[in-house]
C-alpha cells in the first residue's frame, strides 16, 4: 500500500525565495481543484498573487501539503483572525481528483481542524464549489439556492458534521460594457448631487484612510452571511496602511478603487474595488462592494459598479471579463449586477461546523 505524508509549508517571504517551492506547488493544486469545481480557470490566482494574503498578519494562515511518491497531490489551509472575539477558522482541504479515495482529504481535514481546536476556535467555516448535477438537491437554509446533495464534497462535509448554510453565486461580466460612459452619466444623475465619486489605483490616499477603515469593517458585518455568523473584522488606519504596503510590495496585481463621498458630511459612504491581473487575457476579480445601510436607496451600488468599470477601461483596458461573488439571498446586489450585465456561471457552497473549546 502506497502511503502519503503531510507536511506544513513554510510561507516564503517572497515568491523568489529558495523555500517557495512547496508554497507554489500548493497554490497550483488549489487552482486545479477549483477550476474543476467552478468550471473555469477565471478564478485562479498565481502563487505570487496569493502570497500577500498568506503573509497578512491580521489574518494568520498556515498551509499543509500532502505528498504521494514525492508529488504534491493535496493541500490544507488554516486561516483565522487576531484580536478579541476571533472565534472562527476558515479551512480548506483539497486533493487532486486522481488521488482521491485514499484518505488524503480526510487526513488534511483532520489536521486543519486540529489546528483550529488547538487555537481554541469555536467554529470552522468552509467554502467550496459544488457543480450543479442532476438528482436530489440540498436546499440552502436561507431559502435561496441549492446544491447537489450527492456530490462527493457535499457528502464529505456532511459526514464530518458540517451544516450547509449558504450558496454564493459566481457571475461573469463580459468586457467592455457597451456605452459605459452614458450609463455612468445616467447613474450619477439618479444618485444626485449629494454624492461625489473619487478614483484611485493601488494605495489608499491618506485623506481617506479613516473612512475606508470604517467601510472595510462594516463590510464584514453588513454582507449577508446566513447561519455562518461571520465575525466582525475590525480595520484600523494602521491596518489600511500595512495592507496597502504589503500588497504593493508583493503582488503583481493592481487594485482599482472607486469610492462615494457624501458631500454634506465629507465622509465616504460606499466603495468598490477591482483586482486586476497583469496579463490582459485574464479576468478581473471584483473585490468588495459596499454602501452603508444609512445611505442606501440612492442607487449608489449601481453608480459605484459602473464608475469602476469605466475607470478600469481607462487605466487597464483589454481584459475579457470581470468575475464576482454574491450570496444568493443578496437580491439587491444581484439585481445591480444583472442590470450591468453579469451572468451566473457557477456557485460556491458555504458550510459551518461547531468545534467547541479545545480540551
Amino acid at each position: 500500500m502506497t502511503t502519503f505524508t503531510i507536511d506544513e509549508v513554510t510561507i516564503p517571504a517572497t515568491i523568489e525565495s529558495a523555500d517557495a517551492t512547496d508554497f507554489i506547488a500548493a497554490i497550483e493544486v488549489g487552482n486545479v481543484v477549483e477550476a474543476i469545481g467552478f468550471g473555469t480557470t477565471d478564478i485562479s490566482y498565481e502563487p505570487a498573487e496569493e502570497l500577500p494574503h498568506f503573509l497578512n498578519p491580521h489574518e494568520p494562515h498556515r498551509m499543509l501539503i500532502a505528498r504521494l511518491n514525492g508529488q504534491v497531490v493535496g493541500r490544507g489551509i488554516y486561516e483565522t483572525q487576531v484580536g478579541d472575539g476571533a472565534d472562527s477558522a476558515w479551512l480548506v482541504a483539497q486533493v487532486l481528483p486522481e488521488f482521491r479515495g485514499q484518505g488524503i482529504g480526510t487526513a488534511l481535514a483532520d489536521s486543519v481542524e486540529a489546528m483550529a481546536l488547538s487555537d481554541g476556535k469555536q467554529k470552522a467555516l468552509v467554502y467550496t464549489p459544488i457543480p450543479l448535477l442532476a438528482g436530489e438537491q440540498l436546499p440552502s437554509p436561507t431559502g435561496f439556492g441549492s446544491i447537489s446533495a450527492g456530490h462527493p464534497d457535499a457528502r464529505f462535509l456532511l459526514n464530518r458534521g458540517y451544516t450547509f448554510e449558504q450558496v454564493e453565486r459566481a457571475s461573469r461580466l463580459t468586457l467592455p460594457v457597451t456605452d459605459i460612459e452614458t450609463l455612468l452619466q445616467e447613474a450619477e444623475r439618479i444618485s444626485g448631487g449629494d454624492y461625489r465619486l473619487h478614483y484611485w489605483e493601488r494605495s489608499t490616499p491618506e485623506r481617506w484612510h479613516e473612512d475606508l477603515a470604517h467601510l472595510a469593517t462594516r463590510m464584514s458585518t453588513d454582507a449577508p452571511s446566513a447561519g455562518l455568523e461571520e465575525p466582525e473584522d475590525v480595520w484600523t488606519v494602521e491596518r489600511i496602511i500595512e495592507s496597502d504596503e504589503r500588497t504593493d510590495r508583493l503582488s503583481p496585481r493592481r487594485r482599482v478603487t472607486v469610492v462615494a463621498e457624501h458631500v454634506p458630511s465629507g465622509h465616504l459612504v460606499g466603495f468598490t474595488v477591482l483586482s486586476v491581473p497583469a496579463q490582459t487575457h485574464r479576468a478581473v476579480d471584483q473585490y468588495a462592494t459596499l454602501v452603508l445601510r444609512e445611505h442606501r436607496g440612492h442607487r449608489l451600488g449601481m453608480l459605484l459598479k459602473l464608475a469602476n468599470l469605466a475607470h478600469l477601461e481607462r487605466v487597464a483596458p483589454g481584459h475579457p471579463s470581470v468575475i464576482t461573488f454574491n450570496a444568493e439571498e443578496n437580491r439587491h446586489m444581484l439585481g445591480v449586477n444583472e442590470a450591468v450585465g453579469f451572468v451566473a456561471i457557477s456557485s460556491e457552497s458555504a458550510w459551518r461546523k461547531n468545534l467547541g473549546r479545545a480540551q
